[in-house]
């Protein structure tokens, strides 16, 4: 036996090795995330006065749709939804004013202010937004996301605790536009949910995530405003940072809201998973550095020419785990994000973002190219061609 022969047989095993414990990881975190969602309390319906935030751009397959589930909501008190753009063209208008059409009796605000504060963009309109803020009790949600009608109730019970400084809800996939969009979903459902609350529970991660950041206005204010990040990328999380520093928790109620996924093409869903993968990369380098293991089915797969008994069986384990956690999440969220025979091509695409995100420097952002300089912060390169 050779030299090579013997490298190369250690290579398959100790990929077969990380695969298997990539599925036990997986089922894991399955378990973890069936046990978090078991314990959902009975909505209880509020009278607070609430102004929901809704940073828009451009137009979205299902916004109007998405936007309407925020207006009808099973809550006694009183309701402001205020949308903000930054163009006077902006096609996000349109549908806001078929919104205000739709429920009349509701209080929809648009704000159409293009100040920049900085390179985020959407800072920069939530920035231009507060100043029409009715309310004290403020929910930040970004565009694509809808919420069934006990969002409310079952949202502001947390925030009522007076150790509580915000509240951030998890999400699951749903793809409108198109065979990639629901690739992209599947990632949300089925690989970045399960990871979320296992990380969450075992008190690994402390997440903030633009689904939701539910907080008070006197929060906000002590935390600097909108302002304080408008030149970082992860703002959402450095939000939840900047509140764990005034020793408030930032709490994760047991309920899942839905994220639309609308890119319709290959390099859409690459550009946008690109640019979220290299924000994770550099919140946390090293747990990242890590975190291959959680997609266990490409290892399986790259072992199977060095030992192809053992790695069939790898492959036939790994998926079958990804199978279980399929089946939980659907379960949990009376909706598939995905069908099962795409999920060994979804496992292979976060790989490949996984390793190509090391390479990366700058980021798409909205046709906006954006350096990425350290510790989360970016600057403006560009203006590059929307595609």
């Amino acid at each position: 036996m050779t030299v090579l022969t013997i490298m190369m047989s250690a290579v398959g095993w100790i990929l077969l090795l990380m695969a298997g414990i990539g599925a036990a990881y997986l089922a894991a975190a399955t378990f973890a995330l069936d046990r978090f969602l078991r314990a959902a309390e009975t909505p209880v319906p509020g009278s607070e006065a609430v102004t929901i935030l809704k940073p828009l751009y451009g137009r979205e397959p299902r916004l109007l749709e998405n936007l309407a589930s925020f207006v009808e909501q099973d809550h006694d008190g009183r309701i402001q939804i205020l949308c903000g753009v930054q163009r006077p063209d902006d096609p996000a208008i349109e549908t806001v004013r078929a919104l205000q059409a739709r429920f009349p009796e509701a209080r929809i605000d648009l704000v159409v202010d293009g100040t920049r504060h900085g390179p985020n963009g959407k800072i920069s309109n939530l920035v231009n937004m507060m100043g029409h803020a009715a309310h004290d009790t403020l929910v930040l949600s970004d565009s694509d996301m809808a919420v069934e009608r006990d969002y409310l109730s079952r949202l502001l019970p947390a925030l009522r605790h007076p150790e509580t400084g915000a509240v951030t809800c998890l999400y699951r996939g749903r793809g409108d536009g198109g065979f990639w969009s629901r690739l992209a979903a599947a990632g949300s459902s089925y690989q970045f949910l399960p990871n979320l609350v296992f990380a969450k529970t075992r008190g690994m991660a402390a997440p903030c995530m633009g689904s939701t950041i539910a907080l008070r206005r006197e929060t906000l204010d002590a935390i600097g405003g909108f302002a304080r990040f408008a030149d970082v990328l992860a703002d959402d999380h450095a939000m939840g940072q900047a509140i764990a520093r005034l020793g408030l928790s930032v709490d994760v109620p047991p309920m899942v809201l839905t994220h639309a996924f609308t890119d319709a093409r290959f390099r859409e869903v690459w550009r946008h998973e690109l640019r979220w993968a290299a924000t994770v990369r550099g919140i946390a380098p090293a747990g990242y550095a890590g975190s291959f293991i959680t997609v266990p089915f490409p290892l399986a797969l790259m072992a199977l020419p060095f030992h192809p008994v053992p790695g069939l069986v790898a492959v036939v384990g790994t998926a079958l785990v990804r199978l279980c956690t399929k089946r939980v999440v659907d379960r949990h969220t009376d909706a598939s994000s995905a069908p099962f025979w795409s999920l060994p091509l979804r496992d292979i695409l976060s790989f490949a973002i996984f390793l190509a995100s090391f390479f990366v420097r700058s980021v798409d952002w909205r046709g906006t190219a954006l350096n990425m300089v350290g510790q989360g912060r970016v600057t403006v390169s560009s203006e590059i061609a929307r595609t």
